[in-house]
């Protein structure tokens, strides 16, 4: 796992009211979908909470929310209800009792994010931000793009970790979401996570080749925040709808993800 200096390191702990509000949220973004995303947002969440964090898992996800199928979970209430206008964020969280940490699930195939305008997306966004005073960290596992919904939510403060593999389209699609998220906000904390690579060589290369786009077309760097090598064990646990944290502890992915959990918190703390 490489890691870099964090820009947000050895800034004095704050109690999670104090901080300003959204600054704890670590959005997870990929441009591309197929590139482990979801996997690494719920592996990140239960790291997290292992490491005795209080966390809280949205799935962003358009019309494809799979988090809860992915933990074989089957929440009584989701995001949609919220949307609708029934319940508020806080009403629908649910409680991941072997994961050790909060989820707000979405709903698979409703597209019901993918229908609001700007403004509702907005409140949304802003209504998630003020729930992360009950946290440590918020993850906001985005879907995949950059339509209204991913550009909204993935707007405001907080770390934005923009996974990629070594396919030359998930290459060119995460440069997109890093090139819309600078052009309306060029003070975002965007991050590279490497995922899927063949070995940590192979990352520090493909890293490098996003890195070098960044900087001769957006006059940016963006830092490594690490490399995830490729796992079987990673297939092995969706196919068993568990979280990978659970399944496969030791794994080499899972070590990855922990590393990637450490390298949050000193950033953040």
């Amino acid at each position: 796992m490489i890691q870099t200096e964090s820009p947000l390191r050895n800034r004095p702990e704050m109690h999670p009211a104090m901080r300003p509000a959204g600054n704890n949220i670590i959005t997870i973004a990929s441009g591309k979908g197929g590139v482990g995303k979801t996997v690494l947002a719920v592996s990140l969440t239960q790291a997290l909470a292992n490491a005795g964090k209080k966390v809280l898992l949205f799935d962003g996800d358009v019309g494809l929310a799979n988090v809860d199928i992915q933990l074989g979970l089957m929440p009584e209430l989701d995001l949609a209800t919220v949307i609708s206008g029934e319940m508020s964020l806080h009403d629908v969280i649910f409680r991941c009792d072997a994961g050790g940490f909060d989820l707000i699930a979405g709903r698979s195939g409703s597209g019901s994010l993918g229908s609001l305008g700007v403004t509702q997306l907005r409140e949304i966004r802003q209504d998630l931000a003020l729930l992360g005073a009950e946290y440590d960290y918020i993850i906001l596992d985005l879907g995949a793009g950059i339509d209204d919904a991913v550009k909204t939510l993935s707007s405001g403060l907080g770390p934005k970790l923009v996974i990629t593999t070594g396919d030359p389209t998930s290459l060119t699609d995460a440069y997109a979401y890093i090139k819309v998220t600078t052009q309306t906000a060029p003070e975002a904390d965007l991050r590279i996570l490497i995922n899927m690579a063949k070995s940590e060589a192979e990352g520090l290369k493909i890293y490098d080749k996003l890195l070098s786009a960044c900087r001769n077309f957006l006059q940016i760097e963006p830092p490594l925040a690490g490399i995830i090598e490729q796992d079987e064990k990673v297939s092995n646990a969706i196919r068993a709808q568990m979280g990978l944290m659970t399944r496969f502890p030791t794994s080499r992915a899972a070590g990855a993800v922990e590393d990637l959990a450490r390298y949050i918190i000193r950033g953040t703390a």
